[in-house]
C-alpha cells in the first residue's frame, strides 16, 4: 500500500495523539487503582511468581477488580494505537534518515515492525494476567507472563526511539524548507 508523505504525516500525528490520550486515561486509571488498593495493573508486569499474583488479587475486592478489568480492556484499545503510532514513526524515521536504498533503510524498515510485535506481546501478556486472576495463579504462567512483558517492553522502547527519530526527521525537514525559502 502506498500513500503520500502528507497522508503518512497525518496518520502519524493522529495515531500518536490518540495513543497519547488513551495512555493518559490508562495511566490515570491505573494510578487511581493503585492509590485505592496499593496495587495497579501495571504492577503485575513485574510479577514472576504465583504468590505475587495472589497478593495483588487479595488487594482487589470486587469493585477494584472491576477497575482492573477496565484497565485491561482499555489497554486492548491502546495496543493498536501505539503500534500504529510507532510504526508510522519508524517509516518517517526511515524516510528522514535513509531516503535511498541501503542497509540503514532496510534496518529501519524492519525496526518499524517491532512495535507491532510488541502490541501482540502486550495482548498475550494481558491474557495471561487475566488468566491468573480468573483461574488461579501458577508459577509457570507467572514466569511466562513476566518474560512476555519484558519482551513487550523492548518493543515499546524501540517504538519510543523511532518516535524520537520521527520527531527529529520532521524538525530537520522543516529546517530544510525554511532554509530553502530563505534563499
Amino acid at each position: 500500500m502506498r500513500f503520500t508523505k502528507q497522508a503518512l504525516v497525518r496518520r502519524w500525528t493522529l495515531s500518536t495523539l490518540a495513543a497519547t490520550i488513551v495512555f493518559a486515561v490508562l495511566a490515570w486509571s491505573d494510578w487511581r487503582l493503585k492509590a485505592l488498593s496499593g496495587v495497579g495493573t501495571s504492577d503485575l508486569q513485574g510479577f514472576n511468581t504465583a504468590v505475587q499474583y495472589h497478593w495483588a488479587f487479595l488487594h482487589w475486592p470486587a469493585r477494584y477488580a472491576v477497575r482492573a478489568g477496565f484497565n485491561w480492556g482499555l489497554d486492548y484499545l491502546f495496543m493498536p494505537l501505539y503500534a500504529a503510532a510507532f510504526f508510522y514513526s519508524g517509516i518517517l524515521t526511515r524516510e528522514g534518515f535513509a531516503p535511498r536504498p541501503g542497509r540503514l533503510r532496510r534496518i529501519l524498515t524492519l525496526l518499524s515492525a517491532v512495535p507491532i510485535a510488541g502490541a501482540v506481546l502486550d495482548a498475550i501478556e494481558n491474557a495471561l494476567e487475566m488468566e491468573q486472576m480468573l483461574s488461579g495463579a501458577s508459577d509457570d504462567i507467572a514466569r511466562i507472563a513476566f518474560t512476555v512483558s519484558n519482551a513487550k517492553w523492548m518493543a515499546v522502547y524501540t517504538g519510543l526511539i523511532l518516535l524520537v527519530g520521527a520527531v527529529m526527521a520532521r524538525l530537520a525537514e522543516r529546517r530544510q524548507k525554511r532554509a530553502k525559502n530563505a534563499i
